[in-house]
């Protein structure tokens, strides 16, 4: 690989770390923001829940898209490891596709923890006159939710260092197997 090989590819990763280092962070935040509820009665003596803040889904969000962005630069830098340059066979082959494989799973959990968690905080309970339960409490969003998110952002982070790394390693070498001057097989008739 050449010195504007090893550029691009080390741009790629610090790419790829600052978006996943940024989405890491917008689900702390997320997490630490959530939206509490508390029970308020009205001069009509109704009971309704107030919410103290809503960032919280927009912190979730923007992990969510953060995240969205790191992958999409990830999977269109490589075409998504199906349409690009072949891959030699060999150690790195196998741990490209292992890499590519594990870090789409932990990709589509994070994104599942982060969208579900902004979802269930963007949810507020209205009114609880026309509930008849005497211990109702105002829903909210349960502690962990991003936490989890942000756990699976740093694998997903982890990952596609890894999954770039190997991918990276396999394709130079495909190249220079591919520029190899090829050996010619001498076919002889049947005596």
């Amino acid at each position: 690989m050449g010195e504007t090989g090893r550029t691009s590819s080390l741009l790629v990763h610090i790419l790829v770390i600052a978006l996943c280092l940024t989405a890491f962070g917008f689900a702390i935040a997320a997490e630490r923001r959530r939206s509490t509820g508390s029970i308020i009665t009205d001069p009509n003596n109704s009971t309704y829940c107030s919410y103290d803040s809503d960032i919280s889904t927009g912190y979730g969000v923007g992990a969510f898209l953060f995240l969205l962005s790191g992958q999409s630069l990830l999977m269109g830098v490589t075409k998504c490891m199906c349409f690009g340059q072949p891959l030699a066979p060999g150690g790195s082959r196998a741990w490209s596709i292992i890499y590519f494989a594990s870090s789409w799973i932990t990709f589509i959990i994070a994104e599942s923890c982060l969208i579900a968690g902004a979802t269930k905080n963007a949810y507020h309970t209205k009114y609880r006159h026309m509930i008849y339960a005497g211990s109702w409490t105002c829903d909210s969003l349960r502690k962990g939710v991003f936490i989890s998110g942000a756990v699976f952002v740093v694998f997903t982070m982890i990952l596609n260092v890894y999954f770039y790394m190997y991918y990276t390693k396999s394709t130079s070498q495909a190249a220079k197997k591919t520029s190899k001057a090829a050996a010619n097989v001498g076919m002889a008739g049947y005596a």
